[in-house]
């Protein structure tokens, strides 16, 4: 027996379609954690936004939390989060710092980031980063689960190289996204029955960069934010919607941005 996938995503988009007017949402009340290098917070795109900002720190060889003002490692979650504050300028941002100078990072504190962000229930929780190690295959497929359980929504980018990272393949508990050269931030893409559903600007991005600056930055970490900041429009009305309920919402939007073209 064979199930006609278009019908199918045709009903589920109608069941999930976005409030009409998530396009004039400014994701007031969302809260994104930003599991990443920090975030400027003094930064003027960024201040003001901040919540909760904490690093990771190695006691007796377990990993910790502690509040930081540290600020940013590595200009990367600096650069996610005002691709976030940009298209949903009333969205807070939780800095929850895994990555020290250059970008580099342990994967055990890595996974202790993440669990902290779901034990913490952050709706929305943004992964411009990943693991190639197989070794953690297993423990992050189930702590997505249980992100997935709690009803928090993880975005994850595609690893920029052929071969696939963790936790982006995991498509079924969380969101994943690749780089598009497409500009407008509402015009994303998303192609069912691939790995990574979700294709989004990612392409010479202007963003905010530590100490007051700019830059304009080309990878798929940079089209992931593009698709949290939707999310945080969509979920601004709705707090209770589960990681399903905004997959198909995104996949009904992204039918219309077809239909339209």
């Amino acid at each position: 027996m064979s199930i006609d996938e278009s019908a199918f995503f045709s009903t589920m988009s109608t069941d999930f379609r976005p409030e009409a007017n998530w396009r004039s949402a400014t994701g007031k009340g969302v809260t994104v954690a930003i599991i990443d290098s920090g975030v400027d917070g003094f930064h003027n795109d960024l201040s003001g936004r901040i919540t909760e900002s904490v690093e990771a720190k190695i006691d007796k060889n377990k990993v910790v939390f502690e509040p930081s003002s540290a600020g940013d490692s590595a200009g990367h979650g600096t650069a996610c989060a005002s691709i976030i504050a940009r298209i949903a300028p009333d969205a807070k941002f939780a800095s929850v710092r895994v990555l020290g100078a250059g970008g580099l990072g342990d994967g055990q504190v890595f996974l202790a980031g993440l669990e902290y962000a779901i034990k913490k229930r952050y709706k929305v929780i943004n992964l411009s980063l990943g693991t190639t190690k197989p070794q953690f295959f297993s423990p992050l497929h189930d702590m997505l689960d249980r992100a997935y359980q709690a009803g928090c929504i993880v975005v994850a980018a595609a690893n920029n190289l052929p071969q696939p990272s963790f936790p982006s393949v995991f498509s079924s508990s969380l969101i994943s996204v690749i780089k598009s050269d497409q500009s407008d931030p509402l015009k994303f893409g998303f192609h069912y029955g691939q790995v990574i559903e979700l294709t989004a600007p990612g392409v010479n991005v202007r963003t905010a960069w530590p100490g007051g600056g700019y830059r304009n930055l080309t990878g798929n970490s940079f089209a992931c934010p593009h698709i949290v900041g939707i999310i945080a429009l969509l979920v601004e009305n709705n707090q209770n919607m589960t990681p399903f309920q905004v997959k198909s919402a995104l996949y009904a939007i992204a039918r219309e941005n077809q239909e339209a073209s």
